[in-house]
């Protein structure tokens, strides 16, 4: 399969990207090459895409994240504030393809933040460790890791020493096997 590569012409067709927060000043006085219908404006360069936009994370056909790297947590990735106008750069090599049907996605998790997100496969930090799956699927699983990560109501009948550890193991097996939540828990009765 041979890799696409975006550029100006291509990246906004079913694409998923992380693009990294830029101050406005890093571009002084630009003159934006294309404002979309819905108010976003984008500058091309040789190596990328510069984005304002107060609305990130689906956009169209395309899953666009926002990385905040001036939020208190040095690298964060939470849910972006969409009222305000933020800036984010990608490079053209940072867009990879998407779409509802095929195995692209994988969840992970950051326990000492209790952030759950998907990434896609062709992420240079994906380890092969995790089960890639489709969008709905990767929806449904990180439902499921939220609900374990914020209450305990799930774990009522299960026989447990240390909950934390419980969470985690029941978390691991069902980001890295195909098992369902509820089989995961038969396992532990």
């Amino acid at each position: 399969m041979s890799k696409i590569k975006y550029n100006r012409n291509n990246f906004h067709k079913h694409t998923f990207c992380e693009f990294i927060e830029v101050e406005i000043v890093t571009i002084p006085n630009v003159e934006w090459h294309y404002k979309s219908k819905s108010g976003s404006g984008y500058f091309f360069t040789d190596e990328g895409v510069y984005r304002i936009s107060n609305h990130w994370g689906r956009a169209a056909n395309c899953r666009w994240r926002l990385i905040s790297t001036t939020s208190a947590s040095a690298s964060s990735s939470s849910k972006i504030n969409n009222s305000q106008h933020r800036v984010g750069f990608a490079k053209w090599t940072d867009f990879y393809p998407n779409n509802e049907t095929e195995n692209f996605f994988y969840v992970e998790v950051n326990f000492e933040t209790i952030e759950v997100m998907f990434q896609h496969k062709n992420n240079p930090k994906y380890d092969g460790k995790a089960v890639l799956r489709n969008a709905s699927e990767t929806a449904k699983v990180i439902r499921q890791i939220k609900e374990i990560l914020e209450s305990d109501t799930w774990a009522k009948y299960l026989g447990y020493e240390d909950l934390e550890a419980l969470r985690k193991d029941i978390i691991q097996k069902l980001i890295t096997t195909n098992l369902s939540l509820q089989t995961i828990k038969k396992e532990l009765y």
